[in-house]
């Protein structure tokens, strides 16, 4: 490959992330619109008829239910294509760095993170062709756009070959197991973070007719939380085996409490204990919530607090 194809590639690279993040931005803007389209006054109620045992009928109102044609859905369906189309050129961004590289992009912070907010975004995506996932749109596209900005203005370097360590088929099977976990655990966080409102919400006794007004009860939430983790928990679990085989092919030992080693473990004993909470009978509620959140904030203290700020042999940042 020249000199000029080379830079070719790494020019359309980075303009596909910026279309993507263009794009992300837009649907982020609709996803917002939709949730303010849903205000309507809370004396908007739908007449039911319930005939009575003694024979009489009653009429008992509820809320009226959103249709087809409200302004709030067709927005939120417009941003899910745009969230569609934005993972599309996410992907072909990935690809041509890939290309441009001669390898798979995952040397250094700034191709993780783009690819992390892909996995964020493809988690989303998938789980949103079983069951209506538009109210959490903006708490999903929100986190990958700040990915990809961080990604571009602070943690952006040129493509180089990859250090002896990292030339492995272990680097596919480790870091594709970390990507998707990526997405799981922040589309988990989020979640959870939205049950937490929710269930204050409930306890005051409040109905909004607002933006939360499309978001489920804070039981089906942590629900949908739970789900998610039972999930990516047992392929984090891999993900943290696959590295230390990997270890031991690189350096010569399965486990040397190396800094991200152990906040890998760090990490992987949090959603051990918000598993354990979800079954244990006082801790299924708001608290397991908590746990939830506190995993991602374990996550990304090993991303990027170990990567930036501490001295390790799993130091790839490239910064």
């Amino acid at each position: 490959m020249t000199t000029a194809e080379s830079m070719g590639l790494a020019e359309a690279s980075n303009a596909a992330i910026y279309a993507t993040m263009v794009t992300l931005t837009i649907a982020m803007i609709l996803f917002a619109a939709s949730f303010a389209s849903g205000r309507r006054p809370a004396s908007a109620k739908a007449h039911v008829q319930v005939a009575s045992g003694s024979g009489s009928v009653a009429v008992l109102d509820r809320p009226e239910s959103k249709s087809a044609n409200d302004p709030g859905r067709k927005l939120a369906n417009v941003a899910m294509s745009l969230t569609w189309l934005a993972t599309g050129l996410l992907t072909v961004a990935l690809v041509l760095r890939g290309i441009w590289a001669g390898r798979v992009p995952w040397g250094n912070m700034y191709e993780f993170s783009i690819s992390s907010a892909w996995g964020v975004l493809v988690v989303f995506l998938v789980m949103s062709l079983r069951r209506d996932l538009r109210w959490l749109g903006l708490f999903v596209v929100a986190p990958a756009l700040l990915t990809l900005g961080l990604a571009v203005t602070v943690l952006y370097t040129e493509a180089a070959q990859l250090v002896p360590a990292l030339k492995s088929y272990w680097l596919v099977i480790h870091v594709s197991a970390a990507i998707i976990c990526a997405g799981a655990f922040t589309v988990a966080a989020s979640s959870a973070a939205l049950s937490l409102v929710q269930s204050r919400r409930e306890r005051s006794g409040r109905e909004w007719h607002g933006p939360m007004a499309q978001v489920p009860s804070a039981e089906k939430l942590q629900t949908f939380t739970s789900r998610i983790i039972a999930f990516a928990f047992p392929l984090w679990t891999f993900s943290v085996i696959a590295g230390a085989i990997w270890a031991e092919n690189a350096w010569g030992r399965y486990w040397g409490w190396d800094p991200k080693e152990t906040w890998a473990l760090i990490t992987w004993l949090v959603y051990a204990a918000y598993l354990h909470a979800r079954s244990t009978a006082g801790w299924r509620g708001d608290k397991a919530s908590w746990i939830a959140i506190l995993g991602l904030v374990t996550f990304l203290i090993n991303y990027f607090g170990v990567n930036i700020f501490v001295n390790s042999l799993h130091s790839y940042a490239g910064l």
